[in-house]
C-alpha cells in the first residue's frame, strides 16, 4: 500500500473517527483505525468498537492499493502535528511509514483480518438540516446525565411523528426539549428511539454545517442510528433502557412570568456565585423593582447584584443550581428569556425571547429548583 494524500485532509479525517475510539479499548485492534485504499481515487478512514461507528472518506493519489490497521488515537496526534505538506503513507509488511516534509513516522500495524466488519447503515428515515440539527441537539444534550448506573438518563429520546422531530434529554434536576419539523421519508412511520447523548452530540457537531444536509437512518428493531452527510457517516447502538415519562414534569400553569437579558444574568450568576461553594444555590428574588441576587452566607461571605427584570404576576424568591441556571440560559440561544415560575418548590421553565419580544417557539428548558433554608 502506498498512498499520498494532503495533510488538512487526512488530519481532520482521522481525528473524526479517532474521536469515537474507546479510551481503553478492550482488545487492542479496537482502538485502531482502518486505512483502507483499495479502489478509486480516495482513502476511507473507519473506527468501531461494536457500540459507535465512524467512516470518512478523504481523496488520494494511490499508487499501490491496500489496507491497514495503525492506532486510531496516535494516528491523530502524528496527523495533527505533521508540517503543511503532501503526507505520503507507505505499508511494507508490519510497519507504516509516515513522511511528510523532512519529518518521518513509523508505526506498527494491526492484523486487518480481526478488525469487525463495520455495520452498514440502517434504513433511510429521513434528512435534516445540518445546522439545525447541530443546534438542536446541543440545545438538549446539555441536560443529559452522565452517571452510566442510569443508562435512561444519559440518552436524548427521539421522538419521530410525521413531519416534527422531538428531542428530549434529563439528569433528573433538569430537562430541555426541543422541537422542529424536517424532511422524513414517507415510509417511515412513528415511533421514539433513545440514543447515547454524548455520541450523538459529537455527531451533529461534525456532521451539521451551514447548507449540508444530514440523513438520519434508524432501524429500532435492530437498535441502531445512522447518521451521515457529504463524506462522513457514522452509527450508533440504541440504549435500551426506559425513559421517564417527561411530559406530566411540564407545569400547565405559572403564577409568575419575569424576561431578563441573558448576558448579563449570566455574568451576575458568576459573580455571586463566586462566594458559595460548588453547587451550593443562587437565590433570585424576583419583585417589581426586578432581580435581586444573593449567594452564600454569614460563614462562608455573601455576595449580592441587581439587574432589570420585566415581570408579570406575583413577586417569587427561588434558587437554583448556578450551573444548571447557566447551561439553560446559554443553550436558549437568545439575548432574552423568558422565565415561568408557579411557586419557589416547583420546577422553572426557561424560553427564548426572540428580537420583537415574543417567545420563540420549540425549546423549553426545565429546572429543578434548591429547597430554601425554612
Amino acid at each position: 500500500m502506498k498512498i499520498r494524500v494532503e495533510r488538512d485532509g487526512l488530519a481532520d479525517a482521522v481525528a473524526w473517527v479517532a474521536r469515537s475510539l474507546p479510551s481503553r479499548p478492550p482488545v487492542p485492534v479496537l482502538g485502531g483505525v482502518l486505512l483502507d485504499a483499495s479502489s478509486g481515487e480516495a482513502l476511507t478512514i473507519s473506527g468501531f468498537d461494536y457500540e459507535v461507528s465512524a467512516q470518512v472518506t478523504t481523496e488520494a493519489s494511490i499508487d499501490a492499493a491496500g489496507k491497514t490497521l495503525v492506532s486510531g488515537r496516535l494516528l491523530a496526534d502524528i496527523t495533527k502535528a505533521l508540517p503543511n505538506r503532501p503526507v505520503e503513507l507507505t505499508v511494507d509488511g508490519p510497519r507504516a511509514t509516515i513522511t511528510c516534509g523532512s519529518s518521518r513516522f513509523s508505526l506498527p500495524t494491526m492484523p486487518v483480518e480481526d478488525y469487525p466488519e463495520l455495520p452498514a447503515m440502517p434504513h433511510r428515515a429521513g434528512a435534516v438540516a445540518g445546522d439545525l440539527l447541530s443546534e438542536a441537539v446541543s440545545q438538549v444534550a446539555v441536560a443529559a446525565g452522565k452517571d452510566d448506573t442510569l443508562p435512561m438518563l444519559t440518552g436524548v429520546r427521539m421522538e419521530i411523528n410525521s413531519d416534527r422531530l422531538t428531542m428530549v434529554a434529563t439528569d433528573r434536576f433538569r430537562l430541555a426539549m426541543r422541537e422542529f419539523t424536517w424532511e422524513p421519508d414517507e415510509s417511515i412511520e412513528d415511533t421514539a428511539v433513545l440514543v447515547p447523548a454524548k455520541t450523538l452530540a459529537e455527531s451533529a457537531k461534525t456532521l451539521g454545517g451551514s447548507g449540508t444536509k444530514v440523513e438520519i437512518s434508524l432501524a429500532s428493531g435492530d437498535g441502531l442510528l445512522g447518521l451521515s452527510g457529504a463524506t462522513r457517516r457514522n452509527t450508533t447502538r440504541l440504549l435500551d433502557a426506559e425513559f421517564p415519562k417527561y411530559r406530566q414534569l411540564l407545569p400547565s400553569e405559572t403564577a409568575t412570568t419575569a424576561i431578563v437579558d441573558v448576558a448579563p444574568l449570566v455574568e451576575a450568576i458568576k459573580r455571586v456565585s463566586l462566594v458559595a461553594e460548588r453547587g451550593t444555590q443562587v437565590r433570585l428574588e424576583f419583585s417589581d423593582e426586578g432581580l435581586r441576587l444573593t449567594a452564600g452566607g454569614d460563614d462562608e461571605g455573601s455576595a449580592e447584584e441587581e439587574l432589570p427584570a420585566e415581570l408579570s404576576g406575583e413577586g417569587l424568591t427561588i434558587a437554583f443550581n448556578p450551573t444548571y441556571l447557566q447551561d439553560g440560559l446559554g443553550a436558549l440561544k437568545s439575548d432574552r428569556a423568558q422565565m415561568l415560575f408557579t411557586t419557589s418548590n416547583r420546577p422553572a421553565l426557561l424560553k427564548p425571547v426572540g428580537e420583537d419580544g415574543e417567545v420563540v417557539p420549540g425549546y423549553l428548558y426545565l429546572l429543578m429548583p434548591v429547597r430554601l433554608p425554612g
